[in-house]
């Protein structure tokens, strides 16, 4: 790279960061409703639709970012509508929590707001998506921390189908890699929390994004 390529690279260099491969993945954003109840936070949830993917589960309203979303809080504002009926003009955004990067393959952006009390008692819910809502108190998860679990993560080069064919997705022998690489490699442990409250359960994802909250509440 000759001087004035050089310079031209270091001038084209962005001056804010971002997640590097962000195409690579589902990037998403969701809303952290805060209730004020008598004189006392709660956390808005709901639970998705036994029928959908990841049915059953308990987490804040969200999705996927789309083209005509002009930023990831705007898609946070609008499945918030679409899930629950909450227009924008009931949400204060207050700020937002660090991007999250989960195993899974998603990037997740979480944004803090406060949403009216009238607008939650006036709630249209998509029972297409969402089974039902759940207030819990801010103090539950201040005095009540999660378990623990640690689950261990591998990368599979080939897997068995149905028909008992192997299925190769990374040609490691064409490729003259190491033999390691041959069989699953990885061995990632990866932590897990789980809240119970009642008789839901909450965990994955939302209970990471609990934690994360709990450290700046």
């Amino acid at each position: 790279m000759n001087r004035k390529n050089f310079k031209k690279f270091i001038k084209n260099l962005p001056l804010d960061v971002d997640v590097m491969g962000r195409d690579r993945y589902f990037n998403s954003a969701v809303l952290i409703p805060l209730v004020k109840i008598n004189k006392e936070y709660y956390l808005l949830f709901q639970k998705r639709a036994a029928h959908i993917r990841q049915g059953g589960d308990i987490c804040f309203p969200g999705g996927g970012y789309e083209e005509e979303d002009t930023s990831f809080e705007e898609t946070a504002l609008r499945e918030t509508k679409e899930e629950l009926g909450i227009k924008k003009k009931h949400i204060k955004v207050l700020g937002q929590l660090d991007t999250y990067v989960a195993p899974i393959g998603a990037v997740i952006e979480p944004f803090v707001a406060r949403v009216k009390k009238k607008a939650v008692d006036n709630m249209k819910i998509d029972k297409n998506e969402v089974e039902k809502t759940i207030l819990i108190p801010m103090k539950f998860f201040k005095e009540n921390p999660p378990t623990e679990y640690t689950l261990k993560y591998e990368v599979h080069p080939f897997s068995i189908n149905e028909k008992g064919e192997k299925e190769v997705h990374f040609p490691v022998e064409e490729l003259g890699l190491p033999e390691g690489y041959r069989k699953p490699w990885g061995h990632k442990r990866h932590k897990v929390w789980v809240y119970k409250y009642e008789n839901e359960v909450i965990w994955g994802l939302t209970a990471v994004i609990i934690n994360d909250l709990l450290k700046k509440y």
